[in-house]
């Protein structure tokens, strides 16, 4: 083939290439553009500013900050609610429920940034594990709640959290421990889901992921020039990956959107690892002793409802609430019922 023809041939090909790329972008901010017109009754709400009556710092057994954020009375109150949050969000994502429940006053609510997320301090990679977690969850009882009854509830990778403290401390379970919620969050096999691709497409998701974390580690700075160039994009994967069915105030997007976008894309990187190989079914035994609500969505692509379901099954005494239309952000996109089934763990909890 002559030199001219080949260059021909790449020059058309290139050409293709940047036109499929112009359509992609004007359907990508078609889309985002006709979903911001959408009524917005979340606009006004104070994402990421609500008030504390209490801000501590927490240092986990390898040094690292843990930030905390306390509401309601200090001392001794006859419960406390610890709030764990899911993989590369914030404490922020229980915006809902910390306005709702300091309204009712319970007792003392405590909400923490896990390591490398939030105002949390970075964690070495290493310690980038679930089982980390368990013992940063550990370091929050211990230096926040010392004494008196408690309920975790924790959504997505807070779920697993409490799991790893159930795996590593047992004896607080019961005794402690009174109550646990786990939200949109799985005992295992998370390496098999498909993120809502077609089940053939799951082997090739499990090949590509692995490679990706790995340059997301390498080159963070690439990847994080690229994230800041698709922010219509990124606003699309929020609104397909975090919420289900009906429609879902751009706000309420924007605010999933934009706790992702703070985290920083090797912190997303190291704690893949940890995912894959997440088995707690057998701490769940632990949770046998007290109250437990599962609640998840139906439309929830990053924890489908098997995973909750398969936890149910192994703790008869639980409830399990099957959330219709849900995405995985059930706390957010279903707020009023999230925190109904909340409020009604802690009356069975308290008494």
């Amino acid at each position: 083939m002559s030199r001219a023809r080949s260059a021909g041939l790449a020059g058309g090909l290139l050409g293709l290439v940047a036109a499929g790329t112009a359509v992609g972008l004007v359907a990508e901010r078609w889309a985002v553009g006709r979903t911001r017109l959408r009524p917005d009754p979340d606009a006004r709400e104070p994402f990421f500013a609500l008030p504390a009556d209490r801000v501590l710092s927490v240092v986990a057994d390898d040094g690292v900050p843990l930030h905390v954020e306390e509401v309601g009375p200090a001392g001794d109150p006859p419960l406390t609610v610890v709030f764990c949050h899911g993989y590369t969000q914030q404490l922020a994502a229980w915006h809902y429920q910390r306005q709702a429940l300091a309204a009712d006053n319970p007792g003392r609510l405590v909400f923490w940034d896990q390591r490398s997320h939030g105002r949390s301090g970075r964690s070495d990679a290493a310690r980038a594990t679930i089982d980390q977690l368990g013992r940063d969850l550990s370091a929050v009882l211990e230096q926040c709640v010392p004494s008196g009854p408690v309920v975790l509830v924790g959504h997505s990778m807070g779920g697993m959290t409490i799991m790893a403290l159930a795996d590593q401390r047992p004896e607080l379970f019961g005794s402690r421990v009174v109550g646990v919620a786990l939200l949109s969050t799985s005992a295992g096999r998370v390496s098999e889901l498909t993120f809502g691709l077609p089940a053939k497409a799951g082997p090739v998701t499990r090949r590509a992921l692995p490679w990706v974390t790995r340059g997301m580690r390498a080159r963070p700075a690439t990847f994080e020039r690229t994230r800041r160039l698709g922010t219509d994009l990124a606003f699309l994967l929020a609104r397909r990956l975090a919420f289900g069915s009906g429609d879902i105030s751009p706000s309420l997007v924007e605010f999933v959107e934009k706790m992702t976008a703070d985290c920083p894309v090797d912190v997303i990187a190291e704690f893949y690892d940890t995912f894959t190989s997440h088995d707690k079914l057998a701490a769940l035994d632990v949770l046998g002793s007290v109250e437990v609500l599962v609640l998840v969505g139906t439309k929830d692509l990053l924890t489908p409802q098997a995973h909750s379901r398969a936890i149910a099954e192994a703790l008869p005494g639980a409830q399990l609430v099957i959330v219709e239309g849900a995405g995985h952000m059930v706390q957010l996109e279903r707020a009023p019922l999230v925190t109904l089934h909340l409020r009604e763990l802690l009356r069975r909890a308290a008494a």
